[in-house]
């Protein structure tokens, strides 16, 4: 146990923790913008594996042109397709009002498939892609030294927290998603808000694939997401539906899993409990979380 805790005041587990902390807040963020725009978004694991697999097929495919650079442009790959996606997801949930959780388990399936299928056409292999001559730059000091998507990451908390309650933007997309028919009257285009916060969504979500891909592995491996998405869904309702509750839920749910790769050494618990102990943690946070008060009109097509 001594070895353990000391295990646990070190900067390698500093590192670790922040590491597990920023794709799920990065997805969770981006859920925050979908949902309480009114818009489900249960596609955002597979939103971080078509980020992960953009960013890294994109820098690979750039590198012999654009050299160090190509890890940057990878990035905005990631984040393009993940806009793609989730636009795809608007579409059919907006335009044609199919149910949204259906349309967002259907590009879960899609992912889970596609990315073997273009890694095996490009590369010759089912389930990873060449490793990068070069990834994303790391910042920082000794053992903290990290990719930008984690400086952004935290930044992003602060930039969502100020446009979702003091700008205009963010007024009329929190009204999207508790009063549609009433922000209509005022006015809102409630579609084009929809649209706009679901794709922000995509887009976040997809540079969280590209800070597990281009920022940490430097290539795509099948399964990079490892549930994050769900996990961030999670942390989404932990935190109410707000910035900070977000911010809050992701780093305990993030202390969980590095404190997972920790006890993965010790033989204080089963490897397989070990394994297991965020997603274990993550139903029973959601379980004693209580009565969450969700935007009213979440799940609901707009029809005006």
């Amino acid at each position: 146990m001594d070895g353990l805790l000391t295990q646990l005041f070190t900067a390698a587990f500093l590192a670790t923790f922040i590491r597990s902390v920023v794709p799920l807040l990065l997805t969770a963020l981006g859920g925050l913008f979908s949902e309480r725009a009114g818009v489900v978004n249960i596609a955002l694991d597979g939103l971080i594996i078509f980020g992960a697999l953009a960013g890294a097929v994109g820098a690979k495919l750039l590198e012999p042109a654009f050299g160090p650079l190509a890890p940057w442009l990878g990035w905005l790959c990631g984040m393009a397709v993940g806009g793609l996606i989730a636009w795809i997801h608007a579409l059919v949930s907006i335009k044609y009002r199919a149910d949204q959780v259906i349309s967002g388990t259907a590009i879960n399936l899609l992912a889970s498939g596609v990315p073997a299928v273009i890694l095996t056409a490009l590369y010759g292999s089912s389930t990873e892609s060449p490793k990068l001559a070069q990834g994303l730059p790391l910042w920082g000091v000794g053992e903290l030294r990290f990719s930008p998507p984690v400086y952004f990451a935290f930044l992003a908390v602060a930039i969502s927290w100020y446009v979702l309650y003091r700008t205009p933007f963010g007024l009329r997309l929190r009204a999207t998603g508790e009063q549609p028919q009433a922000a209509a009257s005022m006015g809102i285009n409630v579609r084009r808000m929809r649209y706009s916060a679901v794709i922000l969504s995509g887009m976040l979500a997809g540079t969280a694939g590209v800070f597990l891909s281009v920022g940490n592995l430097d290539s795509y491996v099948r399964n990079i997401s490892a549930g994050g998405g769900f996990i961030a869904l999670a942390a989404l309702i932990f935190g109410q539906w707000k910035a900070l509750g977000v911010l809050g839920a992701t780093v305990l749910f993030g202390f969980l899993q590095a404190l997972s790769i920790a006890l993965g050494g010790s033989e204080l618990l089963p490897p397989t409990l070990v394994s297991a102990l965020p997603y274990l943690i993550t139903v029973l946070a959601l379980i004693f979380t209580g009565r969450s008060r969700a935007p009213k009109a979440l799940g609901r097509p707009y029809d005006g």
